[in-house]
């Protein structure tokens, strides 16, 4: 088991608890303890599964959890879950994913309207019933409603950091035996889509069956969907995603990759291209129509060039002109990994982060970054702790001393992540805001405001001279939230206009600006940053996934600025 179920089943059961009305002390040590496992570096299974070590040597994991953890390894539960989901049905635990329902209200909703199921609250909702009880009325109705229908749409989908984590695992897996050679991830997940509905693994090598066998034999299927001769369906990990293992001959490696990546639109204008040539393309090889003689086949660049394309990199196949580009010779090189100098969105522990600036620095150190800034909460985040005027000029000042020391190997700017309040007015005074390098402009609140006052929000934060990148812009939260709605392109030209860049956090939960937007905001003329927006050391190792993300929105280096240089970059700043 990935330390990710540990803590599923623990956070899980705390919600159980708290429908239950149990203690909240027990409850909280149940969520900590999740919140502790889930952050752990090292596989907890590992550490159980050694005689010579304790897992009560974890960092806030006590012997009742450690017992806890032990039970969980043995048999993929535990008795207090078993004992709640005796009282609640299993059902109850999806209630929860709606958002606007916490414990509290499904205890409510099923003690007094037996609301078990996703279908019975949506009823109840419908009925107008929900807002006959207590503290809940009909704005919660609808909002609620709208919830449904957006978890029934994301039901089925995955994170892409799940997908690349499950791609690894049973890729790991399957290589481990013999008649391997080749194991590639196709699908959406290698076009970057955001999130992946299931995932496709194509394998080559001398023992294709035995491969197969491997794979139907996994620990982690619960359940093989169809197995034959060239592939195995199955579904896998305890949240059940479908993961499809194919065998293929190596001379027909290349055409199978490009098929089973597509997109299918993609697919469709290669297919039609390829007959106007008098060709004809599948995922076994392209073929002469004429004498069904083989054209190509073995690598995915054989395919392009035969049809007199440039290789379009997986990102970028979706059928949005990148056929007619490539065969234009106009594809963008696109941004690389390497080309990413520093990390300019991140939080310590002045706010809701888990390091100190000196954690993050070492960090990002480590990725031989040149600088980073560091972007705590503004006031209006109480919850997180939020920086009020006096404590941002404090640590812009502290930030200049670490730097004129040169203490950590790193340059660090001193930012901040300043609130845009309702009415479009920054969290803190200009004057504090005047004080740091790099302020990131960020809606948290009032998410449910109509388009027209949503885009004048926007507008007026932009006004503000010292905002220099509008953060995760849309507002959305994969698979649980939806972005809220306003004049896109409006706000784009403007943050162009004052050179002001839009990020793309490359949080897997958030992705933000999305591929489609980043390449709209590049037609207005923006310009942008990449950021991870880590809340720990670890969590600087997500800028891959912006990465995916501003490659599939058409970016090259030259439009993404920290990708400067630091001198260059602080240049940038000192006369923006």
């Amino acid at each position: 088991m990935e330390n990710r179920e540990f803590a599923r089943l623990l956070a899980e059961t705390g919600d159980l608890m708290e429908i239950a009305g149990e203690d909240s002390f027990r409850i909280r040590s149940y969520r900590n303890a999740a919140g502790i496992i889930e952050g752990y570096p090292e596989r907890i299974a590992d550490i159980l599964a050694d005689p010579d070590r304790k897992v009560t040597d974890v960092p806030g994991i006590g012997k009742g959890i450690g017992a806890i953890l032990h039970e969980i390894a043995a048999r993929g539960s535990f008795e207090r879950r078993d004992e709640l989901l005796k009282k609640y049905p299993a059902t109850a635990l999806e209630l929860l994913k709606i958002q606007g329902l916490g414990p509290k209200a499904v205890a409510l909703l099923y003690e007094h309207l037996q609301v078990a199921t996703i279908d019975d609250l949506e009823r109840v909702c419908k009925e107008q019933k929900l807002r006959t009880l207590p503290r809940m009325g009909a704005k919660l109705e609808e909002k609620v409603l709208k919830a449904i229908s957006q978890y029934r749409k994301s039901v089925g989908r995955y994170l892409l950091s799940y997908a690349e984590k499950m791609a690894e695992d049973v890729s790991t897996y399957l290589r481990a035996g013999d008649g391997v050679e080749r194991i590639t991830a196709a699908g959406s997940f290698r076009r970057g889509r955001e999130t992946v509905g299931d995932l496709d693994l194509l394998v080559t090598g001398p023992d294709a069956e035995a491969v197969l066998e491997r794979f139907a034999a996994y620990s982690r299927i619960h359940s093989v969907l169809g197995k034959g001769t060239n592939k195995v369906s199955a579904k896998v990990g305890l949240e059940g995603m479908q993961v499809d293992v194919r065998a293929l001959p190596a001379d027909s490696y290349g055409a199978a990759l490009q098929y089973f990546t597509g997109s299918k639109d993609h697919n469709v204008a290669l297919r039609t291209r390829a007959l106007k040539m008098g060709l004809t393309l599948n995922e076994y090889g392209l073929f002469q129509l004429e004498d069904n003689r083989r054209v190509a086949g073995e690598t995915e660049e054989q395919i392009y060039a035969a049809l007199g394309l440039a290789w379009i990199p997986p990102e970028l196949r979706e059928n949005q002109g990148e056929i007619e580009a490539a065969l234009e010779g106009r594809l963008p090189r696109l941004l690389e990994q390497r080309d990413i100098r520093g990390d300019l969105h991140m939080h310590t522990r002045e706010t809701d982060g888990r390091a100190t600036l000196e954690e993050m620095a070492e960090a990002a150190k480590a990725l031989r970054y040149e600088y980073i800034a560091v972007t705590d909460h503004s006031k209006s985040l109480a919850m997180a702790n939020g920086l009020d005027e006096a404590r941002a000029v404090a640590f812009a000042q502290r930030v200049r001393d670490i730097n004129q020391r040169g203490e950590l190997g790193i340059h660090v700017y001193s930012g901040l992540e300043c609130d845009i309040l309702r009415d479009g007015a920054m969290d803190l005074s200009h004057d504090a805001l005047a004080e740091l390098d790099l302020v990131i402009a960020s809606v948290h609140s009032h998410m449910n405001l109509d388009p027209a006052e949503m885009t004048d929000r926007l507008m007026k934060a932009l006004e503000c001279p010292h905002v220099r990148v509008l953060g995760h812009p849309t507002g959305r939260i994969l698979l649980h939230r939806d972005p809220f709605p306003f004049d896109f392109e409006r706000v784009a030209a403007e943050a162009a206009r004052r050179g002001v860049a839009m990020e793309i956090n490359s949080s897997p939960e958030r992705l933000d600006l999305n591929g489609t937007n980043a390449r709209i905001a590049k037609s207005k003329g923006c310009r942008f940053i990449l950021s991870t927006d880590a809340h720990h050391p670890r969590h600087l190792d997500n800028m891959r996934y912006g990465l995916v993300t501003a490659r599939r929105g058409w970016l090259e280096a030259a439009d993404v600025l920290n990708t400067l240089g630091l001198e260059q970059f602080s240049a940038l700043l000192r006369h923006s």
